[in-house]
C-alpha cells in the first residue's frame, strides 16, 4: 500500500495536536528533603500526588522525571479509559476469594467515573466521552472466544457485558466482515495528552513540584539518588511504569513491551456516514495480536496494535519513532477493517487508502505473570504500583488513590483490594527474554493468519503454545 508523507515519533500526535512538545519544567536544584518523592510523571505518579496533596495539604511531595510530564505511555496510550481487571479477575479469585475479585472490578468501574469527574473539577478538557467499550469478532474464532468472553464475564457481577450479531455490531460500527461484537458501559474515549498535561498543571496548584530533566539513577530507602541531586524522604514511590528497567537493581523487574500507533488525516462526512461509530465507543477485537483505536474529537481514525513487541536487552525508545513495516501493518488492517469507505477519499475506490498523519510507539510495563500491582513497605517507606500490561489509564488513578492511602497508613478499601501487595518473579535474562517475547508474538500472529485462511472457529495451535510460554495459562 502506497503511504503519503507520515510524521513519525515526536512522541506522539496527542502531544503535536496539543501545539509540539512542551517546555521542560526546571529540574531538581540539589539536594532536597521531602516526605514524599515521587519518580516519574505520569498517570501513576501524577494521580499519586494529586491525592496525597488533596488528603493531607501539609505533605511535602515532590515529584522527579526524567524528561517531562506524559514522556512515556501516559502520553502515547490509545485513549481507552476503561474498567479491564489487568490479569484477570479469576487471578484473584484463586487467591483472594470471589468477594475480593468482585471488589476489584466494582473498583475499577468506580475508577472510569472518578476520573471524568475530577476532569470536570479540575478543568480538563481531555475530550471525554463514555461511549463504552465495542469488541469485534472478524473470525469463526475470534467469534467463538467472543462468545465464551462474554459467557464468563456475565457470570461475574458489575461487568455488563452485551452480546450483539452481525446486524446488531453494524448498527453501531460497520466494520468489514464482522461476525458478532460485544459492549460493556464502563469506558471512556479520552485524550490522553490533554489528560496528563492537565492533570500535571491540577498537581502543580496544589503546591507540589514537578522536576522535570532529572534523571533518577537509584532508589533505596529514605532517598532517590538523580545526575541533578538527592532526594531524601520518608516515602520514595516508583512510577516509572515501562522505563523500571532502566534503573538500577530493577532490569529484570517488568518487561518493556512496545506498541504502536498510527492516526489518520480528519476524515470527511461521507466516512462517517458510511461506518457511523456516532457514540465514539472505543473499538478493539478479538485476535490474538489485537488492535484498539478510538474516533478523536475532530474525526480522526487513531489506530493501535503490536509492531516490534520487544528489545534486546529491555531498551527504551527515546522518540516514539516506529517502524515502517509496522506503519504499513497497521495501515493494513484499518482498511481491511473499513474498505466500504474508501470511496470517501477517492473517486476510485479501489486501491484508495487512509490518509496516514503520524506514527509513534511508546512502551509499556509488563510483570513476568501479566498482572497489575500495588506496593508499600512500611518499614523501609519504599512503594511502586505499575505492571498494567496497556491498560492503565484507569487503573493508573486507582493506583495513586491506593498509594495514597497506603502512605497514610489508612486501614480503607482501597487498601484490601486483592493486587495490593502482589508481586511476581522476575523475567528471565537474556537472550532467553528477548527468545521468548518474539517468539510469543511470532506464534500469535501465525494463530491469527490459521484463523483468517480457514473456517475453523477452534483457536489455532500456535496460540495455545504462546499463552504456555507467556504464562498465561
Amino acid at each position: 500500500m502506497p503511504l503519503s508523507p507520515v510524521r513519525n515519533g515526536d512522541v506522539s500526535w496527542w502531544w503535536r495536536d496539543l501545539g509540539g512538545l512542551p517546555t521542560p519544567r526546571p529540574p531538581l536544584p540539589g539536594d532536597l528533603d521531602a516526605d514524599v518523592a515521587i519518580v516519574g510523571a505520569g498517570y501513576t505518579g501524577l494521580w499519586t500526588a494529586y491525592y496525597l496533596k488533596r488528603e493531607q495539604p501539609s505533605l511535602r511531595v515532590v515529584v522527579l522525571e526524567q524528561r517531562f510530564a506524559g514522556f512515556g505511555a501516559s502520553g502515547r496510550n490509545g485513549g481507552w479509559l476503561t474498567n479491564t481487571v489487568t490479569g484477570g479477575r479469576e487471578r484473584y479469585a484463586e487467591t483472594h476469594g470471589r468477594d475480593a475479585a468482585i471488589a476489584q472490578q466494582r473498583a475499577l468501574n468506580e475508577t472510569v467515573d472518578e476520573v471524568i469527574a475530577v476532569a470536570a473539577r479540575e478543568g480538563i478538557d481531555a475530550d471525554i466521552v463514555k461511549g463504552g467499550e465495542f469488541g469485534v469478532a472478524r473470525t469463526p474464532a475470534q467469534l467463538a472466544r467472543l462468545r465464551a468472553s462474554a459467557e464468563a464475564e456475565q457470570s461475574w457481577p458489575h461487568t455488563d457485558v452485551e452480546v450483539m450479531d452481525a446486524a446488531a455490531a453494524a448498527s453501531r460500527i460497520r466494520i468489514a466482515g464482522a461476525l458478532g461484537a460485544t459492549w460493556h458501559p464502563h469506558c471512556a474515549r479520552v485524550h490522553p495528552g490533554k489528560l496528563v498535561r492537565g492533570l500535571a498543571e491540577a498537581v502543580e496548584r496544589l503546591g507540589v513540584p514537578i522536576y522535570e530533566q532529572t534523571q533518577v539513577r537509584e532508589i533505596s530507602a529514605g532517598r532517590a539518588v538523580t545526575d541533578r541531586g538527592t532526594v531524601r524522604a520518608a516515602h520514595v514511590l516508583r512510577a516509572t511504569e515501562g522505563f523500571t528497567a532502566d534503573l538500577r537493581g530493577e532490569h529484570r523487574t517488568w518487561l518493556p513491551m512496545n506498541s504502536s500507533m498510527i492516526v489518520t488525516e480528519p476524515l470527511p462526512s461521507a466516512f462517517w456516514e458510511a461506518v457511523g461509530w456516532n457514540g465514539r465507543e472505543t473499538l478493539g477485537d478479538f485476535a490474538h495480536v489485537y488492535m484498539y483505536a478510538q474516533r478523536t474529537a475532530d474525526d480522526r481514525i487513531a489506530f493501535g496494535g503490536r509492531g516490534v513487541p520487544y528489545r534486546y536487552g529491555s531498551r527504551v525508545d527515546t522518540d516514539g519513532t516506529t517502524q515502517e513495516r509496522t506503519i504499513r501493518s497497521l495501515a493494513g488492517l484499518l482498511q481491511e477493517f473499513f474498505p466500504q469507505a474508501a470511496g470517501a477519499f477517492s473517486s476510485e475506490a479501489a486501491g484508495a487508502s487512509f490518509p496516514i498523519a503520524h506514527a509513534w510507539a511508546g512502551v509499556l510495563g509488563v510483570p513476568r505473570d501479566w498482572a497489575a500491582t500495588v506496593v508499600h513497605d512500611r518499614a523501609s517507606g519504599l512503594g511502586w504500583a505499575g505492571g498494567y500490561v496497556g491498560t492503565g489509564v484507569t487503573a493508573t488513578n486507582l493506583a495513586g488513590r491506593t498509594l495514597a492511602d497506603l502512605v497514610l497508613e489508612r486501614d480503607a478499601e482501597l487498601t484490601r483490594l486483592p493486587w495490593v501487595g502482589h508481586s511476581a518473579k522476575r523475567w528471565e535474562i537474556e537472550p532467553l527474554r528477548w527468545t521468548a517475547v518474539n517468539a510469543i508474538y511470532t506464534a500469535y500472529r501465525m494463530a491469527d493468519r490459521l484463523e483468517a485462511a480457514g473456517p475453523s472457529d477452534r483457536t489455532a495451535w500456535p496460540a495455545h503454545v504462546a499463552d504456555v510460554v507467556a504464562g498465561r495459562h
